[in-house]
């Protein structure tokens, strides 16, 4: 393992904008069950997308500085910042000091006193604590990325601002007196203590918009804090890292789309996984993948609507879709491949930037394995399966048997197809959790020829996926190559033995560097360390029985997040984050590494002693391997 001399940043390291731009460890998040905002330490909220996280984002100065569009409010002068979450929420509060005073400003994205509103709605409260503070703000709508221009609409009933569909209205307390320009508004305005000041932002497309009322939007923010709060009561853990892991699921419950019940991977797009471009995805779709480790976190967490309404979602799109096995869906559940490349320059000049994702069409032989994995954890949690998702499953299972044998894509989406090993071991998860299924009476099928492919999967996986005189587990058949995504079956309990122990040893010299790790071998050349195969590292070693080098690896993992318990998709050896953010997958990671640590360690300590806790944890999961 290569050490990091590196020491962890802080909130404000690089905080200054460089052409328009910060850092994206700057970037807090707030959302409402369907769209997130993304709001820097300086107080400028740099991407919204309205009034869906897939939607055209009409704030986007995080891809485009000049004309991306953004909500901006800070002090005219020097001020330090600070700030934290709302306990159990996704309400933020920062915190200004100056020499003159200081104030606090939350932002929410505000809910209903039903659950999310029919229109998205921000609310930005500032509050004097001392002395006296003067902030500045405007609101600068942006171009939907070069595709349509911001104009200004005169009504009877106010001003309001149309971009392509998509109209915008503000309601503003004490925030006057107020410049107009356009389409854009700014104003500046002092703090003294006690003093309450609101800005509101409302949007809606193709549909009429309502008309906020500042009073309204108060009580808004505080009743968005309660809802937030009585849904992180029934949130139920308190095992090692509890901070973080609640942390982590207050993300996840962002990236759910609550219209449908899909879970998105991340709500931005094009953030770049690399300084020198040319990796820059759209991340706003439902991967199959997030959706079985999600299941599985919420289930351990105690929360039922989010587990039935992402159970059904994915089996419900599945059987839509015909006999296609898809990698991810749009939110709303259909297909796309369409992309379109956006002429803005990117975070920092960093491009492309597009919409939409052209991996939709690969075979990845792995989502089988994260399908059944999903129902496994539902049945397993006392449900019942209905006939229809019994039938889909038995079809499924079938199909695996048949495309088990055929090169694919992996779960890394390559260009390259290949006899990828963990996509072999992906289906065999499949036929596994499909045998299960069938002898808890959950559905019919072809048992005796699911147990027999199951078997020749541990039999190819043991000759062609593990290279003897190396000791560890290949990417492919005659490659030399290491890959990450064998740590998920040392938790699918595919291995537990010394070859996965082995495979983790030559991960950990060769794919390591302090707590970060790279996805596969090679690609180190191409793009940051992937913070979820942190995460994985840790669970792997809980599973082999490693338990106090999972610990401290946890301990160093958790510790890369940003001031607000936040993680981007990967992280650079020198602490930046890279990729799009908030990213689910990160996030889903920690989770389950926690949970796999403390599960683990109980098993441990249910057993006669230590050595024998060993014995067992580092025997091989079958008796074939």
């Amino acid at each position: 393992m290569t050490e990091r001399t590196r020491d962890t940043p802080d909130a404000t390291e690089g905080e200054e904008r460089t052409d328009g731009y910060v850092p994206l460890r700057s970037y807090g998040a707030i959302g409402d069950g369907r769209t997130v905002a993304l709001i820097a330490l300086d107080g400028r909220i740099d991407w919204l997308p309205i009034p869906s996280m897939d939607s055209p984002p009409v704030f986007a100065s995080i891809l485009d500085a000049e004309h991306g569009g953004h909500i901006a409010l800070r002090p005219t002068g020097d001020a330090e910042a600070s700030r934290r979450y709302e306990p159990g929420t996704n309400v933020l509060v920062t915190t200004w000091t100056s020499d003159s005073g200081s104030c606090t400003v939350t932002d929410a994205m505000i809910t209903g006193v039903a659950g999310r509103l029919p229109w998205a709605e921000i609310g930005r409260c500032v509050q004097g604590v001392s002395g006296s503070v003067e902030l500045e703000w405007s609101i600068v709508p942006g171009t939907l990325l070069n595709t349509a221009e911001p104009k200004r609409l005169e009504t009877v009933n106010g001003t309001v601002i149309g971009v392509d569909g998509i109209t915008i209205a503000m309601a503003e307390h004490g925030f006057g007196p107020v410049h107009e320009d356009g389409p854009r508004f700014s104003g500046r305005f002092t703090t003294a203590e006690g003093s309450k000041h609101i800005l509101t932002v409302v949007g809606t497309d193709d549909e009429p918009v309502f008309l906020p009322d500042p009073e309204q939007s108060m009580e808004g923010i505080d009743r968005t804090i309660r809802n937030w709060s009585t849904w992180s009561e029934e949130f139920s853990y308190d095992g090692p890292w509890a901070g973080a892991v609640q942390r982590s699921a207050l993300a996840l419950k962002l990236l759910i789309y609550s219209p449908t019940g899909a879970i998105a991977a991340a709500p931005t797009t094009s953030l770049p996984e690399d300084r020198t471009g040319g990796k820059n995805w759209d991340y706003r779709f439902a991967w199959v993948r997030d959706l079985a480790y999600t299941v599985h976190a919420l289930t351990r967490f105690g929360l039922r609507e989010e587990t039935h309404a992402a159970v059904s979602w994915v089996i419900r799109t599945i059987a839509d879709n015909g006999d296609t096995m898809p990698i991810f869906y749009e939110l709303d559940g259909t297909l796309s491949d369409e992309v379109h490349e956006r002429d803005v320059p990117g975070w920092r000049g960093i491009g492309p930037v597009t919409e939409g994702n052209r991996a939709s069409g690969q075979l990845q032989l792995g989502v089988w394995g994260d399908v059944f994995e999903i129902m496994r954890q539902y049945v397993r949690a006392g449900n019942v399966l209905d006939r229809k998702t019994a039938k889909t499953l038995e079809g499924l299972a079938d199909g695996a048997c048949k495309q088990w044998e055929k090169p694919d894509a992996s779960m890394w989406e390559l260009e390259e197809t290949q006899h990828y090993t963990t996509s072999k071991i992906g289906c065999w998860q499949a036929l596994d959790a499909a045998v299960e299924l069938h002898d808890a009476g959950q559905i019919d099928g072809s048992r005796d020829m699911w147990v027999k492919n199951r078997e020749l999967i541990e039999a190819w996986v043991s000759e062609h996926g593990w290279d003897e005189e190396r000791g560890h587990y290949v990417m492919y058949p005659g490659s030399e190559a290491l890959d990450c995504s064998i740590l998920l079956h040392a938790m699918s309990a595919f291995d537990r033995g010394p070859r996965m122990s082995a495979t983790i040893d030559a991960i950990q010299e060769q794919l390591q560097h302090g707590p970060l790790v790279y996805r596969y071998s090679g690609v180190e050349d191409e793009e940051s360390p992937f913070v979820a195969c942190s995460f994985w590292l840790v669970a792997a070693l809980a599973c082999v029985g490693r338990i106090d080098d999972a610990r401290a690896l946890m301990d160093d993992a958790v510790d890369q997040a940003n001031d607000v318990g936040l993680f981007s998709e990967m992280i650079s050896e020198d602490g930046a984050f890279m990729g799009n953010l908030p990213q689910g997958l990160s996030h889903l990671a920690l989770i389950q590494a926690a949970l796999t640590v403390e599960e683990t360690a109980a098993e441990q300590d249910d057993d006669e002693g230590p050595g024998q806790a060993s014995e067992i944890a580092t025997s091989p999961a079958t008796p074939s391997r």
